[in-house]
Parts: C-alpha cells; structure tokens; sequence
C-alpha cells in the first residue's frame, strides 16, 4: 500500500503585517501543492532503513532503522490520535541525525525541514522502515507556505497508515477528510511547523488543511467559504527577505508615530473586512462578478498603500507594480514584503494574449510567474495499492 498526499501552499489576501497590531487579515489556499508519497517496503531487501527522497531538489537521505532507535529511544514514539510538542532535547538528538547526512551548504536552509520530517514520522509511525518521496509545486522561502504544505501533506500520509484516521482504502481518486481527520493533521502539522518556524501563528498550515479561506483576527481563526472564482498571477521576486526584522520595523515606525500607524491599521483592518465580505457574496451574473473583481482590484491597491506606508515594499516589488500597472492590473505584495511574492489580480475578462504578455514582461526581469486559482480544496489524500 502506498498513500500520497497533497496539500496547498497560501497566500494573505490583506492584512499582513497589520494583523500583528490588532488588524484582521485574510488568507486563502492556491491551487499550487506539495505531494508527499509514503510506501512500506514489501520485502527484507531494503527494510531496515528510513529515506527521505527531496526530488525537486535531488536530494536523498537514509537513515538506518537502529541509528534512529538509537538516538531517539523512547523519546521517538507517540499516541498518534494525541499530538504533543517535541521538546527541546528531541530537537537536538533529531537535529544530529540530520547533520549526520551532510546537507550541501548551500541548502542548509531545509535543515529545520527534515527534522520536522523526522519527528513526524518518528511520532506517527514510530521506528518502520519506509520511503518518503516529496515535491512541489511551491517555490521556497517565498511566503507562499511551502514549510506548512510540507508539514501538512507529511502529517497526513503518515496519519492514513497509522490506524488513527477512519478511511475508505476502495476508494478512487483524491479523497478529502472529514472534519475529525482533518483537525488531527492540523494539529500535528502545527507541532511541524513549531519546528521549523519557532512560533509560527498556526494560519500557513490551518490555510494548507482546511483550505478556501480564513479570516483571523487577535489569534482567532474564522473558516471562510468563496462564492467566487479567482485566480492571481503570483509573481516570485526570488529576493530572499527576513520576516522577523521586517516585523520589528513595522513596530519601531509604530513606536514613533502611533497616531498614523493606528490609522493605517484600522484602515486595513476595513480592508481586509470588505474584502471577505466581497468574496464571501455570490453573484448571479458577469456584470456583478465584473464589479466584484473591480472592487478588489481597488482594495488591492488601497491595501498595497498602506504596506508601503509601513515600509515593507522593496525595489522589486515596485519593478512588479509598475509593470503590471501598464496592463492595468491591480497589484499588491503578499506576505512580509522586502521581496517575496506579490499577487496581482487576473480579471475574468482578461484576454490570455495579455497574460503571456505580463508574464513576459516580468520574466525578463528575472521574476518567476506562477498562476495559481485561489480558494481551492485543502489537503487531500490518494491511495494506490498496486504500489
């Protein structure tokens, strides 16, 4: 039996940066996915070691089944139905596990990565030996999710053969779980991401399970349902960006003018509350679907203001701005700015001559483009028993 899973990676819609303030914001699911395939080894030839195969990256690790048993002892095991955090000593006894596999310097970043793994699969299916196969769809480093899509897809493969999900194994195709099984991979894709992140906020991986859309506010999560088909073409600025300082000077231009950073906040959190309204209404013709896009293309733009009233735009993401704004398309950047990603909405009139023309354009600065649907369907899972 071998099982697949496949989770979507994120993109905030608006609100970024003012949700630290108080602000709401909102997230959704793209139809761009990380797979992990999970397979037992059906004889004693290659059963006595754990492998984890990075295939976009060509990267492949092995673990021998004793080494891990070794390192870990009992630390390595857990009542899969009941997820707890690792703790600071497991972190370390996995991170040596990793260094034992002499990652390549220059992709040392996927480092907290594989420990991630490691402790998932370790916490779920204990000491088995298997292979773990993992691609994507996810440009790295981007703000579009990646680690989350990971810990999501990981988490549930591993959940489908543990016994502790209620599964049809018949079944054809990709099946989405029921709200039990999907609250499980959540919350064990929480303890990944814990991992990797420190103190993430919980919203990439809820976003990557639940899919659609959330709406967050102060911590709490509200599950949005989209009446309306959009798509965004996702531009990769390929600048890499630190979150943590870019969040730090958001405070510190607070910090000397509270007045009009308040302003700002309460301005985007009107934003971000239009916009769940808008894509929350349903629309019965194009001439509404029409006013909808438009009235989100201002919302964009309004909210990019504001970013850039913040501090957060970059070079780069002006270099999108500008192009985009030639075809008059809205844009606005998605996630912590200072490089990343920034999204720019894809009317449902638009011709696809002047896409490819846009995408050009962008290209020929050294940008990466992706199109991507927005609202899809969170994790789902496949299983093949021919495997």
């Amino acid at each position: 039996m071998e099982v697949t899973a496949r989770a979507p990676g994120k993109i905030i819609l608006a609100g970024e940066h003012a949700v630290v303030h108080g602000s709401t914001a909102v997230a959704a699911s793209i139809d761009l996915y990380t797979y992990v395939s999970l397979s037992f080894p059906a004889d004693s030839d290659d059963g006595d070691h754990l492998k984890l195969h990075l295939k976009d990256m060509a990267l492949e690790f092995s673990w021998s089944i004793v080494r891990i048993r070794e390192a870990l002892g009992e630390m390595g095991t857990q009542i899969p139905s009941s997820p707890l955090s690792c703790s600071p000593e497991a972190i370390k006894l996995l991170a040596a596990l990793v260094e034992e596999q002499n990652i390549p310097e220059e992709r040392l970043t996927i480092a907290s990565g594989v420990t991630a793994f490691l402790w998932l699969y370790t916490s779920i299916q204990g000491y088995k030996p298997a292979k773990v196969v993992v691609t994507s769809e996810l440009p790295l480093g981007s703000g579009l999710g990646s680690s989350a899509a990971l810990c999501v897809s990981l988490s549930a493969s591993l959940l489908a053969l543990s016994g502790s999900m209620t599964l049809d194994f018949s079944q054809q195709g990709w099946l989405t779980l029921g709200e039990n099984e999907l609250e499980l991979v959540n919350k064990w894709a929480f303890e990944g991401e814990k991992i990797i992140h420190g103190r993430p906020s919980g919203i990439d991986n809820t976003v990557s399970t639940y899919g659609n859309m959330i709406k967050f506010r102060s911590g709490e999560l509200t599950r949005l349902k989209s009446n309306m088909p959009i798509k965004m073409l996702i531009t990769n600025t390929r600048v890499g960006r630190n979150t943590k300082a870019l969040v730090a000077s958001v405070s510190e231009r607070k910090d000397r003018h509270p007045n009009a950073l308040a302003a700002v906040f309460k301005a985007v959190d009107s934003i971000s509350n239009e916009v769940a309204t808008i894509i929350q209404s349903s629309a019965h013709d194009g001439i509404a679907t029409t006013e909808r896009e438009h009235k989100l293309e201002e919302l964009m733009e309004m909210n990019q203001g504001l970013l850039q009233c913040m501090g957060v735009s970059h070079a780069s993401i002006e270099t999108v701005l500008q192009t985009t704004l030639k075809y008059k398309l809205a844009s606005k950047l998605t996630g912590a700015g200072g490089g990343g990603c920034v999204l720019t909405l894809l009317p449902s009139l638009l011709l696809g001559a002047d896409v490819d023309k846009v995408i050009a354009e962008l290209e020929s600065c050294g940008f990466q483009c992706l199109i991507a649907g927005i609202g899809g369907k969170g994790v789902q899972i496949c299983f093949n028993s021919s495997a």
